[in-house]
């Protein structure tokens, strides 16, 4: 018996700029807490990354492909603009906690696209 090979997991610039982002928010939220929250949050994302590396399909569908009005449509090019630039043909969402993460993968490779808190509206910024 063969065990899966690991699927490599990677974080695109996009993702990392959300995670200093949310940083940022927790900051501002509560400056004594942040650095708490922020490590709290790092390590479910190893969690995470871990099970990826296994399981990439493990996610759920990105539900916001299926949007019709005019500006889910924009918003859904954008987000498959990411992907493309990541060249995985599948998009998945994995929650973590309080956030969503965004991931694109192939049964070998995962790339790590957003990250948003789940009352945030779009993977990215406006």
């Amino acid at each position: 018996m063969t065990l899966k090979v690991n699927a490599r997991v990677e974080a695109t610039p996009n993702f990392l700029d959300n995670l200093e982002a949310t940083h940022q928010f927790f900051v501002m939220q509560d400056a004594d807490s942040a650095v708490d929250r922020l490590r709290k949050l790092k390590a479910q994302l190893r969690e995470m990354v871990s099970i990826l590396s296994w399981s990439p399909a493990v996610g759920h569908p990105a539900r916001f492909l299926t949007g019709r009005s005019a500006q889910a449509r924009l918003r859904t090019e954008a987000v498959l603009t990411l992907a493309e630039q990541a060249g995985l043909p599948n998009l998945r969402e994995y929650v973590v906690s309080q956030h969503i993460v965004l991931y694109a993968h192939s049964d070998v490779e995962v790339a790590l696209l957003a990250l948003k808190h789940q009352r945030q509206l779009t993977y990215l910024s406006e």
